[in-house]
C-alpha cells in the first residue's frame, strides 16, 4: 500500500505512547484531574520510555458524558480541575469536599459528580469574587486570559449562561431572543453566571499549562483528539450557524452518520450538523484554522477523528430515524488540507482513517502528508494480506493495540472466536496467556514509527475496564485506574517497559 514519503517532523523517530483519558487518572474527587496524579503519571511515562501521552478530547461534556460531544471545541472540561490549589488559597475548605470525595475510586459516577461538583465550584467562585488576588498571583491575570481567548471564550460563556437561563435545554429550544448569538448581550441578573464560566476556564487553562510544561520537562509530548464534527448543542453551532447546514429557523437540514454495513444494518445516526463547506471555503477555512490552533495550544499533536469526512461524508436528511436514507456527498478534499499545510507547515496531525475506507480517502491522506492509523486487534482475521498485520504495515501508520472504542486486549482475546485466537497465537508465536503484553511486544518491534498502547493493557485488565462501547448510550467513559493499580504498575512494570523500548529503538530521544 502507498505511504507518505516524507514523514512530518514529529514522527521522524521511533517512539511509544499510552492512551489514557484524564478522567481515568487515579485519585480523589470522583474523577481524574490535573493535579499530583497527572504529574505522577507523566513521571511514569518518562521513566518507562514512553514519549507520548494520548487522550480523548478534553472539552466540557454534556448529556451522555462523551468527550466526543462537547459544548465547545476550544473550552476545557471543568471536571479536570484540581481542587488542591483552591483549598490552599482558601476558596474552598477541605471539609466542604467530603461529598465529592466518597465516590468509588474505580469509576466515574457522572450523575453524582454533576450534582456535587458545580455547587462546590460556585462556592469557590463566590470566594474568588471577594478576593481574586491570591488566585491571580498563582495563575496570572484573569483579564489577560479573557483578552487572549476572547474569540472562543466569550461565546462559550454566553452559551453556558443561556443554557442555565433556559433550564439546560439545547439552544434550538431556547427563547427566540436567546437563539441569536450575534445580538445577545448578558443582562445584569446573569452576569455572575457568565463570570462563573470564565472563572472555570481560567482555572482549567492555568492548571493545564502547568501540567503541559511539566510533561515537556520530562520529554513527554501530548496527543489530543479533535472530532471532525462538533456537537449539535454547542457554542460552535450556536455562535456560527451560517457555517453549518442549519436553516434560518435553527433546524438542521442534514446530519452526520455512517451508512449501513455488515455490523449495523441501519447504519449509525450520529446527529451532528454537517458543515456548509462552500461557505467554509469562501471564508478561507478560518474557523477551522482557529479551531485547530486552539487544540495546538494544548497538545503537540492532534488526532483528526473521522478523517474520511474530508473526502466524502454520509449526509442524512433531518428527521430520519436511522442512517439508511443518507447519501454520499463530496467533502472539501485537497483544498482544505492545502490551507492547513500553509497554516501549520509542521503538520502536527494524525488522521483517523479506520473503517470502510476507499482509495480516494487514502490518497487524500497520503497527498496531504498525514500519517494514518492501524489497530492490531483488527489484524487477526486469518487473512495474511490484512493491512493491519505487522508484516503489512508502513512507517506512516501509527499502530495502536486498541483505541478508546475497542475492548482491552485481554477483553478482546477472551471474547473473540477460537479461530481468531488461534491465528493470533500462531502469528505471534505465543500461548495467549498475556494478550496485552504480547501485543505490546510485537507492536514495539513493528516498522511503525509510533506505537500507542492502552493503559488498561499495561494493567492486564479485561472487558470490565473498557472505556467505550460504540452504539451503547449508557455505561461508557467511566473506567478509572485505582491508586493501587497505578502503584503496582509503577513498581513492577516500569523497568520492563523501559527495556522493551530500548530493545525496539523507541527510547532514543530519552537517551540523548
Amino acid at each position: 500500500m502507498p505511504s507518505v514519503q516524507n514523514l512530518p517532523q514529529w514522527l521522524n523517530h521511533r517512539a511509544a505512547g499510552v492512551l489514557l483519558h484524564p478522567s481515568s487518572l487515579p485519585g480523589g474527587y470522583g474523577i481524574g484531574c490535573l493535579g499530583q496524579s497527572a504529574r505522577d503519571w507523566i513521571d511514569f511515562l518518562s521513566n518507562a520510555g514512553f514519549s507520548y501521552w494520548q487522550m480523548c478530547p478534553v472539552g466540557p461534556t454534556g448529556f451522555g458524558d462523551s468527550p466526543y460531544q462537547v459544548f465547545s471545541s476550544s473550552a476545557g472540561n471543568p471536571y479536570f480541575i484540581d481542587w488542591e490549589p483552591l483549598i490552599s488559597l482558601g476558596y474552598i475548605r477541605n471539609e466542604d469536599l467530603h461529598s465529592i470525595n466518597h465516590f468509588a475510586p474505580s469509576q466515574v459516577d457522572y450523575g453524582s459528580l454533576w450534582e456535587t461538583f458545580f455547587p462546590l465550584m460556585r462556592v469557590a467562585h463566590r470566594n474568588f469574587l471577594q478576593n481574586s488576588l491570591p488566585l491571580e498571583k498563582k495563575y496570572g491575570s484573569l483579564d489577560e486570559f479573557k483578552n487572549l481567548h476572547a474569540r472562543w471564550l466569550d461565546p462559550f460563556a454566553k452559551f453556558q449562561t443561556l443554557k442555565t437561563k433556559n433550564d439546560l435545554k439545547p439552544w434550538w429550544m431556547w427563547d427566540d431572543e436567546d437563539k441569536n448569538a450575534e445580538k445577545y448581550r448578558i443582562p445584569a441578573p446573569w452576569s455572575e453566571e457568565y463570570d462563573f464560566h470564565i472563572f472555570l476556564q481560567f482555572i482549567f487553562r492555568s492548571q493545564w499549562e502547568i501540567i503541559h510544561q511539566y510533561a515537556k520537562s520530562k520529554k513527554v509530548s501530548l496527543i489530543g483528539d479533535l472530532p471532525i464534527y462538533v456537537a449539535p448543542d454547542s457554542s460552535d453551532t450556536w455562535n456560527n450557524p451560517e457555517l453549518f447546514q442549519i436553516g434560518k429557523d435553527g433546524k438542521f437540514q442534514a446530519v452526520a452518520g455512517v451508512p449501513p454495513d455488515y455490523f449495523n444494518e441501519s447504519g449509525q445516526l450520529w446527529g451532528n450538523p454537517l458543515y456548509d463547506w462552500e461557505k467554509m471555503h469562501t471564508n478561507g477555512y478560518d474557523w477551522w484554522v482557529n479551531r485547530i490552533q486552539d487544540q495546538l495550544d494544548l497538545f503537540e499533536v492532534v488526532r483528526i477523528d473521522h478523517f474520511r469526512g474530508f473526502h466524502d461524508y454520509w449526509s442524512i436528511p433531518e428527521g430520519s430515524t436511522d442512517a439508511k436514507r443518507g447519501e454520499w456527498e463530496t467533502g472539501p478534499g485537497a483544498k482544505f488540507w492545502e490551507k492547513m499545510k500553509k497554516s501549520f507547515p509542521l503538520l502536527p496531525f494524525l488522521a483517523e482513517d479506520l473503517g470502510d475506507i476507499n482509495k480516494g480517502v487514502r490518497n487524500l491522506r497520503i497527498s496531504s502528508g498525514l500519517p494514518g492509523m492501524a489497530v492490531l486487534q483488527f489484524a487477526f482475521d486469518g487473512n495474511p494480506q490484512n493491512l493491519y498485520l505487522p508484516h503489512n504495515l508502513s512507517k506512516d501508520l501509527v499502530l495502536y493495540t486498541g483505541t478508546h472504542d475497542n475492548d482491552t486486549s485481554g477483553g478482546w482475546y477472551y471474547s473473540t472466536d477460537e479461530e481468531t485466537r488461534s491465528f493470533f497465537r500462531n502469528y505471534l508465536n505465543i500461548d495467549g496467556s498475556t494478550p496485552g503484553w504480547d501485543m505490546l511486544r510485537h507492536a514495539y518491534r513493528s516498522v511503525s514509527q509510533l506505537v500507542v498502547v492502552l493503559a488498561q493493557d499495561l494493567l492486564s485488565l479485561g472487558s470490565e475496564a473498557r472505556l467505550n462501547t460504540p452504539g451503547e448510550p449508557c455505561g461508557n467513559w467511566q473506567w478509572r485506574m485505582t491508586g493501587e493499580q497505578f502503584t503496582n504498575l509503577r513498581n513492577h512494570s516500569c523497568g520492563y517497559l523501559r527495556e522493551q523500548a530500548i530493545l525496539a529503538d523507541r527510547f532514543r530521544e530519552k537517551l540523548r
